[in-house]
């Protein structure tokens, strides 16, 4: 057994903070068995010292972009016209099974940098692309959950594919790697805008024929997108996924940022999650995400990075722009604690994304872990040192942290990074 020792902070709850100001937590087997200040800990067993810096739980992405790492930085576009100049030509390229390796072990190599130990990825319209994307994270050994992006309409000719064999290829990937090891499937159409109902249709099929996979889709982006799929399908975004029934608790919505209140509460009554992504929605102008209307509607949200919209892999960058979003939005914003941006960096995520065993380090679940050390005499370092408690140390992690700061991310007990 191993006794880390540090300082611990995570939020098991919602908005509530936990401190172990000199830790300690023993780990077994991968997973954590005790818990408590170190002076009760130490023993016998092995010990990693992590003083200096938090230990935090590992990210949780509920939101990211594989064919995209190359795309980040397309500033000054609306979505429609971002992914036409950017995003679209650089998901054709990985028709290429080389190049695609390449991107797959860029973007899990990415993840792990900033901390993120698991994601839901929107994996690639190839289908030997989303195997080259499972087999990298399988090495590196993320917790991962993807699956073949599908469509059948209005993108470039060589993304679209046919029901039957969206259907196929998928099949073929989930027997390959759901449920293998850290690895989950996620059926996964690009958005309503270019699937007909036939694909959309497909991909319930395939849902239901896969045991435990998840869903995953955009919703309600831009209001040009939204106006589109209205025009295509006659009625709200929501239902084009709620009508072939697409939506549960296992499904995943990237964005919401323009719902009406009617499809709010359909996503409360199916349980699906919202994956909100806040650089992302400020660098396309997409709009400022109504996490109160969510939250008093009863849906779940988590964070996500949406690289390569967003512009970076850290969720502390998220979790920054999140509160400057609702901070934004004045009396009809949600105001954000720094325990409350852990939370939806770590424990919503895990929710959302069916991992009742990960986003907080409580005995009981596996130690998935991030160790924040800046380097000596850097900003964060100074105003770490300069804290006045754990939730102001908290604070200036989010405000200053990054992927530069990561000394050292653990998956299941296995040291992944650092």
């Amino acid at each position: 057994m191993t006794v880390y020792r540090g300082t611990f902070l995570d939020t098991p709850a919602a908005g509530e903070l936990r401190v172990e100001l000199d830790g300690g937590v023993r780990v077994r087997d991968g997973a954590i068995v005790a818990r408590g200040p170190f002076a009760e800990l130490s023993g016998d067993d092995d010990v990693v010292d992590l003083r200096g810096g938090l230990v935090l739980p590992g990210f949780v992405d509920t939101h990211v972009h594989f064919p995209q790492v190359r795309a980040i930085g397309g500033l000054g576009m609306p979505l429609l016209d971002w992914l036409e100049r950017c995003a679209l030509p650089e998901e054709c390229r990985l028709a290429d099974l080389d190049y695609a390796r390449t991107v797959a072990a860029e973007f899990v190599d990415g993840l792990a940098r900033a901390g993120t130990t698991s994601a839901l990825v929107f994996g690639s319209h190839f289908a030997p692309a989303v195997d080259a994307l499972f087999t990298e994270a399988d090495r590196v050994g993320l917790r991962v959950t993807s699956g073949l992006v599908v469509s059948d309409r209005l993108l470039p000719e060589a993304l679209l594919t046919t029901p039957s064999r969206a259907l196929e290829e998928g099949r073929a990937l989930a027997e390959r790697w759901h449920g293998v090891r850290r690895s989950r499937y996620a059926v996964t159409p690009r958005f309503s805008l270019s699937c007909t109902t036939e694909m959309l249709d497909s991909c319930a099929d395939l849902l239901a024929s896969v045991d435990g996979a998840f869903f995953t889709s955009h919703v309600n982006e831009n209001p040009a997108e939204v106006a589109a799929v209205a025009e295509l399908f006659g009625g709200s975004y929501v239902d084009t996924y709620d009508k072939p029934g697409l939506l549960g608790t296992r499904s995943v919505l990237a964005h919401d940022v323009h719902p009406t209140d009617g499809e709010l509460d359909v996503l409360a009554l199916r349980g699906t999650a919202v994956a909100h992504c806040p650089t992302s929605n400020a660098a396309l102008g997409s709009g400022l995400f109504p996490l109160r209307r969510h939250r008093a509607a009863g849906v779940r949200v988590a964070l996500g990075s949406d690289v390569g919209a967003g512009t970076g892999f850290s969720l502390l960058k998220e979790g920054l722009q999140a509160h400057f979003g609702q901070q934004l939005l004045g009396a009809e914003g949600e105001p954000l604690t720094p325990a409350d941006l852990l939370h939806l960096a770590t424990a919503a995520g895990a929710d959302a994304l069916g991992l009742s065993d990960v986003g907080h380090l409580s005995v009981g679940t596996r130690f998935d872990a991030v160790w924040l050390r800046p380097s000596a005499g850097s900003t964060l370092d100074v105003v770490l040192r300069s804290a006045a408690g754990p939730e102001d140390a908290l604070a200036k992690a989010f405000a200053l942290g990054g992927p530069a700061d990561v000394a050292a991310v653990w998956v299941d007990g296995d040291r992944v990074r650092g």
